[in-house]
């Protein structure tokens, strides 16, 4: 079956990094976009970046522009987000998500448009 499952969450120091990772299991994982949503408590899981299936676009929410990267290592079923400068808004419950359309160049923000999500893994910001 599908399946995602995310790690590397854990306690940063604000101004700090970490990365994320997802593996990825069940279906052929380059055939589809990825995507990285995120939910902190008693708030809506917000979309904080997304990847095409071939790793040639990437889309990311305005407020981690230049701090945070998402990239895809279709040979380890693998995506991750590198989060940089780390601000305390940042803390959440991260979540992976499996893009719906095979082959899909376009990077959507929308959580309709992921059919597999992964269990999630928590980053807490400390300032």
């Amino acid at each position: 079956q599908v399946k995602l499952v995310e790690s590397g969450g854990g306690l940063v120091q604000t101004g700090g990094s970490v990365r994320l990772s997802c593996v990825a299991s069940g279906r052929t994982f380059s055939d589809y976009p990825m995507g990285w949503f995120r939910q902190a408590p008693g708030k809506e899981r917000d979309f904080v970046a997304g990847i095409s299936w071939s790793g040639g676009s990437t889309y990311y929410r305005d407020s981690v522009k230049g701090r945070f990267t998402i990239s895809r290592d279709n040979a380890r079923n693998t995506v991750y987000l590198q989060m940089n400068s780390l601000k305390t808004e940042a803390a959440a419950l991260y979540y992976c998500a499996w893009g719906a359309i095979k082959y899909s160049e376009y990077v959507s923000p929308t959580a309709f448009s992921y059919d597999y999500w992964g269990q999630g893994t928590q980053v807490t910001v400390s300032s």
